[in-house]
């Protein structure tokens, strides 16, 4: 699965994107953000607030109960604001 972060979630991970393999039991959106987040440093420092994370599962934003299954690009956000 090719994950691709974006904005100051790419700067703190230190990635613009990388392809991964999900271990078992990563099955939904919050799973892949908790499994994340104990990959280093980087990865925790970046979703030390996984509830403000926005995600988008082949280009549709997503709930993070959102199933991976299927998915080929999943897609990390900071909170976005309009201007």
């Amino acid at each position: 699965m090719k994950l691709s972060y974006f904005a100051w979630v790419r700067e703190r991970i230190g990635v613009a994107d990388e392809e991964v393999a999900l271990p078992a039991g990563v099955a939904t959106v919050a799973d892949l953000l908790g499994w994340l987040k104990g990959r280093g440093e980087n990865y925790e420092f970046a979703l030390q607030a996984p509830e403000i994370i926005r995600v988008a599962i082949d280009q549709e934003h997503v709930d993070h109960s959102e199933p991976l299954a299927g998915a080929k690009e999943v897609a990390l956000f900071p909170p976005m604001t309009g201007g």
